[in-house]
């Protein structure tokens, strides 16, 4: 049942879906806790398969991985079942299996990797902070509106969260990470959340005055500065914060969400034909007056030239090679050579990895289940009746599309690479972290927006009303 079939119809609200038959919604627990079965199962053989072609043996914690994954999915479950009964059933499952996957690949590089041999158990810890923190925003939060009311608040703390890493020492030519005690933190992960609230709620709130107001020249109309003004001075404040840190990935990944969030917002086509063309004339501009930038875009042109020169396949070489070296089916899991790409093969190439040891194949499998989890996530905004919902679902799914993009085209050579952690897949602490809040927030959404209304209750959890 999709969600648009998860409300009861009201005739007098013009936002709502139209009356299809049906009945009631089902919760579809127990379609979630079988899917997440098949999820356990998946990364538990893939585990066992892992240590037999590389050890030739059974791994020695198998039954440690298997029992830990399982219980954190079980938590996780009861999380949902308890808290938000209607939620899609399909969304923590896939979270589960990316992040098993993510849990698997690392291990095999673990085992063919002669320095940090032990980042599998840091992102299993890591991974277990993010479950916990899944259950906490479901029992946290129980009405998205609840956020609206912090709109400011959220910005300002993003901002704080994105300038902290500028007084730290860069790590690979960026300021993204703060380093304290042994421990590693990239704010920025977070900063992307508090903005995708602070953007759903202010262009939810003059939805009306951006699509309706503004002078029109020729096919354009141009927005009113005084509603369009704060987000945009701050959308630029932010961008300009992560150009100074040279963290591209995040300033597009902040660019297309903007973008994005306004054209849901204003339904405006012409958006979408600014925002591409602001987005080639900045990255022109930084990838050739930054070196570090621009020392990127030259091996995406490039990518063979250190061959040619006698110093051997960069990164991007190697990725290449393993994508070819992959073909159709793959080389089988845990007997590829990803790990030649260097210290990036668990983070920024985790998914030349999954392109050599299972093919094609594999890799189209990989992303279909990122499409259908940002598809859930659209379908989630598509049936919320409030407009705050809607944005917020709608700017957290693109989130993870956009992430996805980034990565999958930087390392298959498509465009200049980032720097940016596959979600839930790469090795990544505070990566996978954001990623299971942001996976918590839409199930909070598609929960409200399948939950069925009381008669004549206009204000409920996917009501128009305002937040309570």
């Amino acid at each position: 049942m999709t969600a648009l079939t998860a409300k009861v119809a009201d005739p007098a609200d013009p936002d709502g879906p139209p009356p299809l038959p049906g009945g009631p919604p089902a919760k579809r627990r127990g379609v979630e806790l079988a899917l997440l079965a098949g999820a356990v199962g998946i990364s538990v053989l893939g585990h066992l398969h892992v240590g037999l072609a590389t050890l030739g043996h059974l791994p020695p914690q198998a039954s440690r991985y298997a029992a830990g994954l399982a219980l954190a999915a079980l938590l996780a479950h009861l999380a949902v079942r308890f808290a938000a009964p209607y939620a899609d059933p399909v969304l923590l499952p896939i979270a589960v299996l990316l992040n098993g996957l993510g849990l698997v690949l690392i291990q095999r590089l673990d085992l063919t990797t002669p320095t940090r041999p032990g980042d599998a158990g840091d992102q299993l810890l890591w991974s277990a902070l993010g479950v916990g923190l899944f259950v906490l925003v479901l029992a946290l939060l129980r009405d998205h509106r609840v956020l609206q009311r912090y709109t400011y608040l959220a910005v300002a703390t993003a901002l704080v969260l994105m300038l902290v890493p500028v007084f730290f020492p860069p790590v690979n030519g960026a300021h993204i990470w703060i380093r304290f005690a042994g421990l590693s933190f990239q704010p920025g992960e977070f900063a992307k959340i508090l903005l995708a609230v602070f953007f759903a709620a202010y262009l939810a709130a003059n939805r009306t005055a951006l699509a309706l107001t503004g002078r029109r020249i020729w096919l354009f109309r141009l927005l009113p500065m005084r509603v369009l003004g704060p987000i945009l001075a701050i959308w630029l404040l932010s961008v300009g914060l992560l150009v100074l840190e040279r963290d591209l990935g995040t300033s597009l990944l902040f660019f297309g969400l903007f973008v994005i969030m306004l054209f849901t917002a204003t339904g405006r086509l012409g958006w979408i034909a600014v925002g591409l063309a602001l987005a080639a004339l900045g990255a022109y501009a930084v990838g050739t007056f930054e070196p570090h930038v621009h020392g990127r875009v030259e091996d995406w042109r490039d990518p063979f030239a250190s061959i040619e020169r006698g110093e051997g396949p960069g990164q991007l070489a190697q990725s290449l090679f393993a994508f070819g070296a992959g073909g159709l089916l793959g080389a089988g899991l845990g007997r590829g050579e990803s790990f030649l790409i260097g210290f990036a093969a668990k983070s920024d190439f985790i998914l030349a990895t999954v392109g050599e040891e299972l093919g094609l194949t594999g890799l189209v499998a990989l992303l279909l289940l990122y499409g259908l989890l940002v598809a859930r996530g659209f379908e989630a905004g598509l049936a919320l009746r409030d407009p705050f919902g809607r944005l917020l679902a709608t700017g957290l799914a693109s989130i993870i599309a956009l992430q996805v993009f980034v990565i999958a085209g930087g390392v298959t050579g498509l465009i200049p690479l980032t720097g940016m952690a596959m979600p839930f897949l790469a090795q990544g602490g505070s990566s996978v972290v954001t990623n299971w809040i942001i996976v918590a927030l839409l199930v909070r959404l598609s929960d409200c927006a399948r939950r069925p209304r009381p008669a004549g209750d206009r204000d409920g959890p996917g009501g128009n009303g305002a937040a309570a």
